[in-house]
C-alpha cells in the first residue's frame, strides 16, 4: 500500500501540535509518570523525583547513542538510513539479551527533552528517513515531550516505535496519531516461558493486546513512492532453539487476529548471549532446519508479507 501524498502524509504529531492535543497528551503521560503506570509492570513509583523500580529508569531519558542506521529492514533504511536512537534500560530482562550492556546494565547518559529534540533534528538534517526509537517503552513521556519541541522547530519525519512488545495498552492509546510506525518484536508465544526468560508477567497476553492496539491505530505497513515505510505495523520475531519461543503460536496469532498482510520479519540471528549459557536449551544457535520450518509455517498460514533475515 502507498501512503497518501502531501498534507495527509504529514506525521500525525505535527497535526496534534497545531491543535494543542499534543500538549494534552504530554500532561496525561507526565501524570502517569508520577505514580508510574507507563508499562505493564505498574510499579507506581514517582519517577519525576528520581524513584526507580523494575526498569531502573528515573526522571530523564537515558540513551546510549544515535545516528543513521543501515542494519534495519530495507523499508526503513532507504538511502539515508534509519535515524536510530538507542534508549538505555528496558521493561524486560531477557536472559539472552544481545544488547545487555545497554538494556540490562544501563550504559549511556541522561538527556533532557530539549537535548533529545536536538538529536531528532540532527538525524533529520543528516537525511534519515525516520526517527527510530529503540526500546522506548519506559521513556514515552520524555520522548513525546522531545517530539513536541522538535516539531516546533521543523521535525517532520515518521516516528518508529521499536519495542520488545511489552507495552501498556493505555499508554499506547495516548500515542495514537503520534507514532507512525509500530515495530514490536514478539518474543514468546507462551506466558510461562516468557516469565522464565524475561521476568515479564503475562507477556503473551499483554503483547497480543498491545499489537492489536498498534494495528488498530496504523493498519498494515504502507510505503511512499520510493518504497520507504511511512505508516503501519511491522512485526519482528526471533526464532529460537528448540522452538523455545513458540514461534507457531505467534504466527497463528498474527495470521488469525491481526492480518495475513502483516509485514513480518522472521529473524534467524539468535546466538547465546548474556545469561544464556545457564540455560542448556538456549546455549546454541538455531539450525537451518529450525529456521526453514518457521518460515514455511508462516507461509502455510497465508502470511504474505514475510521478510527473512
Amino acid at each position: 500500500m502507498v501512503c497518501d501524498k502531501e498534507r495527509n502524509n504529514m506525521p500525525g504529531y505535527v497535526k496534534l501540535l497545531e491543535t494543542g492535543e499534543l500538549d494534552n497528551r504530554i500532561k496525561i503521560l507526565n501524570e502517569r509518570l508520577k505514580k508510574c503506570i507507563i508499562c505493564p509492570h505498574q510499579c507506581k513509583v514517582d519517577r519525576t523525583v528520581g524513584e526507580r523500580c523494575f526498569c531502573r529508569a528515573g526522571a530523564n531519558a537515558v540513551i546510549d547513542g544515535y545516528g543513521p542506521h543501515y542494519g534495519e529492514e530495507s523499508v526503513l533504511v532507504g538511502k539515508g538510513g534509519s535515524g536510530t536512537i538507542f534508549f538505555s534500560f528496558c521493561t524486560l530482562q531477557c536472559v539472552f539479551c544481545q544488547n545487555c550492556s545497554i538494556s540490562y546494565y544501563g550504559e549511556g547518559y541522561e538527556v533532557s527533552p530539549s537535548e533529545l529534540a536536538r538529536i531528532m533534528l540532527f538525524l533529520q538534517n543528516k537525511g534519515c528517513h525516520n526517527i527510530n526509537l529503540v526500546s522506548p517503552t519506559h521513556f514515552v513521556p520524555q520522548i513525546i515531550e522531545a517530539v513536541r519541541i522538535a516539531a516546533r522547530d521543523g521535525l517532520k519525519l515518521p516516528l518508529v516505535y521499536n519495542t520488545g512488545g511489552y507495552d501498556e495498552t493505555d499508554t499506547l492509546k495516548l500515542l495514537e496519531g503520534i507514532v507512525d510506525i509500530y515495530m514490536p518484536d514478539i518474543k514468546f508465544g507462551d506466558n510461562a516461558k516468557a516469565k522464565k526468560y524475561t521476568k515479564a508477567n503475562k507477556y503473551f497476553d499483554i503483547v497480543k493486546a498491545a499489537v492489536k492496539e498498534m494495528h488498530r491505530q496504523v493498519g498494515n505497513l504502507k510505503t511512499n513512492e520510493e518504497g520507504i515505510a511511512c505508516k503501519g505495523l511491522l512485526v519482528r520475531h526471533l526464532v529460537m532453539p528448540e522452538n523455545v519461543a513458540d514461534t507457531d503460536k505467534i504466527l497463528e496469532f498474527i495470521a488469525g487476529e491481526i492480518s495475513k498482510n502483516t509485514f513480518i520479519n522472521i529473524m534467524s540471528q539468535y546466538y547465546p548471549a548474556h545469561k544464556s549459557w545457564s540455560y542448556p536449551e538456549l546455549s546454541r544457535r538455531i539450525d537451518k532446519d529450525e529456521y526453514i520450518a518457521a518460515v514455511k509455517y508462516a507461509e502455510t498460514l497465508g502470511l504474505s508479507n514475510i521478510v527473512t533475515t
